[in-house]
């Protein structure tokens, strides 16, 4: 009886073990991803790798490599892109100063990003499976001009961004500090997806050369992402109870996405979303009034192709305040909707926003003042034959000084010209020095704030001026994950056109502690490192037993994928026969 038993024990575990041995092609699936990679849709078309043999032939391989290549560049383009996303509304209004004509081309170019990176990302999820029912890749010639369409496309818009935009890169490198940890256990993850094909065939080539190339390469990619943690830094990953407050907001040009730049309502609007200070920029008038006014010309904000058709690409200071008075400087706004958020806006609202116009310094002085608000400003010097070419300091201090209720203190003084002049005539200005000067410098000059692009964010230089009472300010940043990580870096304050938007954070995102990250990588590689181990183990015991089972010698039979009918055979010949003496026994025992 026991004896019987052992067998019957015995045989179920060789028909397990034949089980886990042999491997199947998945008919109908294996049709699908062929139909869908090669387009091959008439019949089914087996094509499987024999051991010793390579996935593919030469042509194939290229294609391949060339569907990694373009998965690499797609994927960086549209991240870049993607973190981008702060100063989408710069690079619109350039092409708007290039083309003299209005079009989202950053939203139309993260869309064609997107499409092509999902097209090719499509593809290599294809590649993949059919790799890991061990088929033989054969790409149909379409989707190999769509590979080169693909790389094309991410080679040019990537040079060509580089060119014109090189500044963006800097974004990218920042956007690391933030996202990166959770990069890495993307890429960990993917890698050991990958494990599954890599292994497969890395024990079924003959070829040393081969083997050693897939592995090296593998090993060195997955080595160099379990390390990369090891090197990166992050502001927002810090103790508790390190964290600053939260910098304060200054709106640009008001808060435009909720209303026309530069107008009463936007400032309206900035104030209303908790904006501590309000940005602008100054502009001479032809009779010497102060306006808002950051472009050079009057054509991209105001109607002045209407009104004054013959002059649109004349100098905005160029215009006496009647003829600026004339102007509408809102319509645009509900027209153009360039940051798409004009559809937000209620009927009472979008009425307004219709006619809003060209703004002086005097009346947005005098709005700061009721609103209690600081107030910073760029303050252009007018054209060669303008009255006031050079006299445009002394004017727009006279306005703060003498024409409005506001207070001298509020204004962080940003012009840098004459500033010896400025200091001696309204010494209660706040120096402000939009340049980044040595400390001491800074200190001859009276400077109590720096006004920097947010490419210039360190934390280590923010806490060196901060120990000598020179705060930074931090523009323009309009995105939460860049303001989050101005927020985790010490800067006092951001100019924004989303004050909406950020005054809402009660905390940075992404924000962690050394020991939450620690576990987090830690936890990461070594699931993957155990998970990858185990295919590999397992990949050798199959193609191990195989080899056995079979003397070497590889048949297939009815959709089956390498069966090995002697072996299987005497599997079902032993497990039959121990069967029928367990029915045996357990009648006799029945009888007794």
């Amino acid at each position: 009886m026991a004896s019987t038993l052992s067998q019957l024990q015995f045989g179920r575990l060789r028909g397990l073990r034949a089980k886990l041995v042999r491997r199947y092609e998945h008919q109908p699936l294996v049709s699908c991803l062929i139909g869908l990679y090669g387009c091959r849709w008439r019949r089914y078309e087996r094509s499987l790798t024999q051991p010793g043999e390579c996935c593919c032939n030469k042509l194939e391989g290229v294609s391949f490599a060339l569907l990694v290549a373009a998965f690499c560049l797609t994927l960086v383009f549209l991240y870049f892109w993607g973190q981008a996303k702060n100063d989408y509304n710069d690079f619109d209004w350039f092409n708007f100063g290039n083309l003299g004509f209005w079009f989202p081309w950053s939203v139309v170019l993260l869309v064609i990003a997107a499409g092509f990176f999902t097209y090719i990302t499509v593809l290599m999820l294809l590649a993949v499976c059919l790799l890991s029912e061990g088929q033989k890749l054969r790409l149909h010639w379409s989707h190999k001009i769509g590979i080169l369409v693909s790389l094309t496309f991410s080679i040019v818009a990537t040079a060509v961004l580089s060119d014109l935009w090189s500044k963006e890169w800097k974004t990218l490198q920042l956007s690391f500090q933030i996202t990166a940890p959770y990069l890495h256990v993307g890429g960990v993850l993917l890698m050991t997806a990958l494990a599954w094909p890599i292994a497969l065939h890395f024990f079924r080539m003959n070829s040393r050369v081969r083997r050693g190339l897939i592995l090296g390469v593998y090993l060195t990619v997955l080595s160099a992402l379990y390390l990369v943690p090891l090197g990166l830094y992050s502001p927002c990953i810090k103790e508790e109870g390190t964290l600053g407050p939260a910098p304060a907001l200054l709106g640009h040009r008001g808060a435009p996405m909720l209303a026309p730049e530069n107008t009463l309502m936007s400032f309206e609007k900035a104030a209303e979303a908790g904006s501590k200070g309000l940005e602008t920029d100054v502009t001479i008038s032809f009779d010497g009034v102060p306006f808002l006014m950051h472009d050079y010309t009057l054509r991209r904000t105001t109607n002045i192709h209407e009104v004054f058709p013959n002059r649109t690409d004349h100098p905005a200071a160029m215009f006496t305040w009647a003829e600026l008075d004339s102007l509408n400087a809102g319509a645009w706004f509900l027209s153009h909707d360039p940051f798409g958020t004009a559809g937000s806006l209620g009927a009472e609202d979008r009425l307004r926003a219709e006619k809003q116009p060209v703004c002086s310094l005097q009346a947005f002085l005098q709005l700061a003042a009721k609103k209690d608000k600081l107030v910073i400003f760029d303050l252009y010097r007018p054209p060669r034959g303008h009255p006031y070419r050079d006299t445009w300091i002394q004017r727009t201090l006279e306005v703060i000084q003498n024409e409005s209720s506001f207070r001298s203190s509020q204004v962080l003084w940003l012009p840098s010209d004459l500033r010896a002049l400025v200091q001696e005539m309204d010494p209660e200005l706040q120096q402000t020095s939009g340049s980044r000067l040595t400390l001491e410098e800074l200190q001859i000059n009276n400077i109590v704030k720096l006004n920097l692009h947010y490419s210039s964010m360190s934390s280590q230089l923010i806490r060196e001026y901060a120990a000598v009472n020179i705060s930074t300010n931090l523009y323009v940043i309009s995105q939460p994950w860049l303001f989050s990580l101005a927020w985790c870096s010490g800067v006092q304050s951001v100019t924004t056109n989303a004050p909406q938007l950020l005054s809402t954070m009660r905390s940075p995102l992404l924000l962690m502690s050394p020991n939450e990250y620690n576990l987090m990588w830690i936890f990461t590689d070594v699931v993957s490192l155990v998970l990858i181990l185990i295919i590999f183990i397992f990949h050798w015991w199959r193609e191990r037993g195989l080899a056995f089972s079979s003397g070497n010698k590889i048949t297939a039979d009815n959709g089956t994928y390498s069966k090995f009918k002697t072996e299987l055979s005497d599997i079902w010949s032993v497990s039959s026969a121990n069967s029928q003496a367990e029915r045996t026994n357990l009648a006799t025992v029945t009888e007794h």
